[in-house]
């Protein structure tokens, strides 16, 4: 049976939306939150959570990883449910993908990004396919270097974390080969070289403090001392969208053997390369 709906607003105070007005989409800065004690988000709720969405909509691994990893991450061996109420000493994270899903946590969703649509749609217009994820790590845990294709807020609930940001749209830190090939259907994961630290930003995290992250800006995030509960709230634009399809086109046109110009970052549309894609994918001739 799902828990109660528990509605609060305000969650964000109005000197924390101006912030995020100011900043968004392309600035990364942090945030204040009161989501810190709702109990959909304590342990027991979310390994409840975890046992009534579908296997697909859950990933969990060991949690002493390095920065960058080549491929998924091994697991270690417990369930999930075992992982989330014992993940003080499972020494594991997981994530519980598309929350939405789920009647109760949709509310929670889509209560959250209700507050701050006024100043999202001014800058990208609609929020289009709002998605949630929840993160629960053991001490220390390592959420190896990736990028997203969404706006997000990652809120900190319990425990403490620091996110390293690294500019987005910078190819030193993510090539255009390797956007384009995510955006037909390749991992997320990038490849790190320790001397990029030399662009990076860090976010540190505690409870009741949240951080927003641009699209495709690369990132990694390490848990501190103690175990740790996030919330990603995310959408998509009709920027986010054309930034996608114009990685698309530039696909084709290198597999041509041509040397396309990287999509420019918001507030260039990249409307004709977007247009030329979906024309071709209507056409069968675009994956």
């Amino acid at each position: 049976m799902n828990a109660p709906v528990w509605i609060e607003t305000n969650l964000f105070v109005p000197s924390e939306r101006a912030r995020f007005a100011k900043c968004y989409p392309e600035v990364p800065h942090l945030l204040g939150h009161k989501l810190s004690r709702h109990p959909l988000l304590e342990i027991e709720a979310l390994a409840a959570l975890a046992e009534r969405i579908p296997e697909s909509s859950i990933e969990y691994n060991r949690g002493d990883l390095p920065i960058g990893v080549d491929g998924k991450p091994g697991s270690t061996g417990l369930t999930i449910g075992e992982t989330i109420r014992h993940i003080a000493e499972a020494n594991s994270w997981a994530v519980l993908k598309n929350i939405e899903q789920d009647e109760v946590y949709r509310a929670l969703l889509l209560g959250l990004l209700e507050e701050i649509r006024p100043e999202i749609e001014a800058k990208t217009g609609a929020m289009l396919r709002p998605q949630g994820f929840i993160f629960i790590s053991s001490p220390h845990a390592v959420t190896p270097y990736h990028f997203d294709p969404e706006h997000n807020i990652l809120l900190q609930i319990k425990g403490s974390k620091v996110m390293t940001q690294f500019p987005a749209g910078d190819a030193r830190y993510a090539p255009d080969e390797v956007h384009e090939t995510y955006h037909s259907g390749g991992a997320r994961e990038l490849s790190w070289r320790d001397e990029l630290m030399d662009g990076a930003s860090e976010f540190p995290l505690d409870r009741g403090e949240a951080v927003y992250v641009p699209v495709m800006a690369p990132h990694f995030v390490r848990v501190g001392p103690t175990s740790s509960i996030s919330l990603s709230i995310t959408w998509r634009s009709d920027w986010s969208f054309a930034e996608a399809d114009a990685r698309g086109l530039n696909r084709l046109l290198r597999a041509m053997g041509l040397k396309p110009h990287a999509p420019k970052r918001w507030p260039v549309r990249n409307k004709t390369k977007a247009y030329a894609f979906r024309a071709l994918r209507r056409l069968g001739l675009a994956g």
